[in-house]
C-alpha cells in the first residue's frame, strides 16, 4: 500500500452475550474496527459526560529494547514530545491545556501509550497530532542529549536514590536471567549514556506504525463517528507491511531459590518481597491465569486475606502485608508476596511464616473464601466500568499484550468459574525454587541478616 491509499474499515459491535443471557449487565458497548493500513479500532461508549479519553498503545515496551539498548522505548516516549513539523514542540501541550483537558504518556514491558482527555469536541484535535507524530517526528542532536540527560536524572532520582526501587530492580534481574523483563524498563544508566538520534529514530521506524498500534476511544462519542474520523486522521498513514514481530529468549525453569539482600543507611523500614515466575494470562494454560488472580487475593488481597489474617491480626508478626498477579503479559510474568514486620520481627522470620501460608494454602482452602475472593474481583472489575479512563487503559493494554476483547469482556464469568481445587493446583507455581526473595534492610542490620542466612541459601548483597 502506498501513501494515500485506504480500504474501507471493518467494523464489529462486541457485547457479552452469555451475560445478556443470563439477564446479568453486559457493560458498556464496544465497538472493535480495523483500518486498511492496519490501525485496530477500539471505541468504548460512555454518554453520562461529555468527555473522551483519547489512547494509541502501540505494541512495544522495555521488553522490545535492542541488546546494548536499554531503555530505548522510554527514552523515545520522551522523544515524541518534540514535536513535527506541523506541530512544533510545546505547541500542542499548550493547546491541550487551553482547552482544559489532560495528557501524558507511559511505557510498560509490553506496550508505549499516549493519551489526552478532553472535551468531546476536541476529539479531532488529539488524532490529528497523534497522527501526525506517528509519521513525522522531528529530531535533532540538540533535542536528543539534553533529553537523554533528563532521563538520566530521573533514573537518579526514582531508582539510584531510592534503596526499595534499586531491590526492586535487582529482584526482577535474578528473576529473569535470559528474557528482558530483567531488565529496568527505564533502562541501565550505562546504556542509556550511548543512546543517540539513530537508535530513537531506528526504534521509531520500526514500532510506529499503524499495523502496530491500537487506537482505544472512550468516552460520549458515536462508534461510527469515531470510526469515520480514525479514516479521516490515521487512514492516510501508509502500512510499512506485516506488525514488527517480537524476538524473547525464553526464560529457562528455574530450579534455584535466590535471596537477595540490600542494606542503605538511608532504610528505615525493613521489608519483604518474593516474586514468582508464573504463566500470564497470554501463555497460561485455560483457566490458570483466573486461578492465580484468585489465590493473589486469596492470599494477600486486604483485610480478609490469609496472609492478612496469621500475619497481622493473629501473630502480630507484620503491620502490612499483600499479594499480586501481574497477569497482564506477553510472555511468562510476576506473582508478588510482600511485607512489613512489626517492631523486633526479624525479616528471616516473617518469610518462613509466609512460606507456612502459602504451604497451608496448598494443600486446600475452603470454597467459601475463594467465593469471597472472586466475588471481590468481580466487583472491583463492575466498579472499574464507573471511570471512562480506567476502561481505556483496561481494553488497550490487554490489546497490547495479545488478549483480545473477548477476553476483556468475559473475565468475570471465567473469574467465577474457578474453583477451590483450582486454586490449590495454581499455588504449585509459588514453589520457593521458582522465586527470588528480597530483603530490604537498615545498614545496621545487614551483618547479623547475612550470618543467620549463611548456612540457609545464597545471598547477593548489593
Amino acid at each position: 500500500m502506498t501513501f494515500g491509499e485506504t480500504a474501507p474499515a471493518r467494523e464489529s459491535v462486541f457485547l457479552n452475550p452469555s451475560a445478556q443471557a443470563q439477564g446479568k449487565p453486559a457493560g458498556p458497548a464496544i465497538t472493535q474496527a480495523k483500518l486498511g493500513n492496519g490501525l485496530e479500532i477500539v471505541v468504548i461508549e460512555d454518554h453520562r459526560a461529555p468527555v473522551v479519553t483519547h489512547m494509541i498503545w502501540y505494541r512495544n515496551g522495555s521488553a522490545d529494547d535492542p541488546p546494548g539498548k536499554s531503555g530505548i522505548a522510554h527514552f523515545l516516549e520522551h522523544l515524541m514530545f518534540k514535536g513535527t513539523k506541523n506541530h512544533p514542540q510545546g505547541k500542542f501541550s499548550e493547546l491541550i491545556a487551553d482547552l482544559g483537558g489532560q495528557e501524558n504518556a507511559f511505557t510498560s514491558n509490553d506496550y508505549t501509550a499516549y493519551f489526552q482527555r478532553v472535551a468531546k469536541e476536541h476529539l479531532s484535535v488529539c488524532m490529528d497530532y497523534e497522527a501526525d507524530r506517528m509519521k513525522n517526528l522531528v529530531l535533532s542532536d540538540e533535542e536528543v542529549s539534553p533529553e537523554r540527560d533528563v532521563v538520566l536524572e530521573e533514573r537518579r532520582m526514582r531508582t539510584e536514590s531510592d534503596p526499595s526501587e534499586q531491590l526492586g530492580e535487582a529482584l526482577q534481574a535474578a528473576l529473569f536471567t535470559q528474557h528482558p523483563y530483567g531488565r529496568p524498563i527505564i533502562g541501565w544508566s550505562h546504556e542509556i549514556e550511548s543512546l543517540d538520534r539513530a537508535d530513537a529514530l531506528a526504534y521509531y521506524d520500526r514500532f510506529y506504525t499503524p499495523e502496530n498500534a491500537i487506537l482505544v476511544v472512550a468516552g460520549d462519542v458515536e462508534a461510527a463517528g469515531v470510526v469515520r474520523l480514525a479514516e479521516k486522521y490515521y487512514g492516510p498513514i501508509a502500512a510499512r507491511g506485516a506488525p514488527p514481530e517480537r524476538f524473547r529468549p525464553h526464560e529457562p525453569e528455574p530450579r534455584a531459590h535466590r535471596l537477595v539482600t540490600l542494606a542503605d543507611e538511608k532504610v528505615e523500614q525493613p521489608t519483604q518481597q518474593s516474586i514468582f515466575l508464573v504463566p500470564s494470562y497470554k501463555s497460561a494454560a485455560p483457566g490458570e491465569a483466573e486461578s492465580l488472580e484468585v489465590l493473589a487475593h486469596l492470599l494477600g488481597g486486604g483485610h480478609t486475606s490469609l496472609l492478612f489474617k496469621t500475619l497481622v491480626i493473629e501473630d502480630k508478626l507484620a503491620v502490612t502485608v499483600g499479594a499480586h498477579y501481574q497477569g497482564t503479559s506477553v510472555d511468562d510474568t510476576r506473582f508478588y508476596v510482600f511485607a512489613v514486620p512489626a517492631e523486633g520481627v526479624s525479616l528471616e522470620r516473617l518469610d518462613a511464616v509466609i512460606d507456612a501460608v502459602i504451604a497451608r494454602a496448598a494443600r486446600g482452602v475452603p470454597e467459601s473464601d475463594v467465593q469471597r475472593a472472586k466475588n471481590r474481583l468481580v466487583a472491583e472489575a463492575i466498579y472499574a466500568q464507573d471511570n471512562q479512563a480506567t476502561l481505556a487503559r483496561w481494553y488497550g493494554s490487554s490489546l497490547a499484550a495479545g488478549l483480545s476483547l473477548e477476553d476483556v469482556a468475559q473475565w468475570s464469568e471465567r473469574i467465577e468459574a474457578v474453583r477451590a481445587e483450582d486454586v490449590k493446583k495454581a499455588v504449585r507455581w509459588l514453589d520457593k525454587r521458582r522465586g527470588v526473595t528480597g530483603f530490604l534492610l537498615p545498614a545496621r542490620a545487614e551483618a547479623s541478616s547475612a550470618t543467620a542466612n549463611a548456612d540457609k541459601t545464597a545471598s547477593v548483597a548489593l
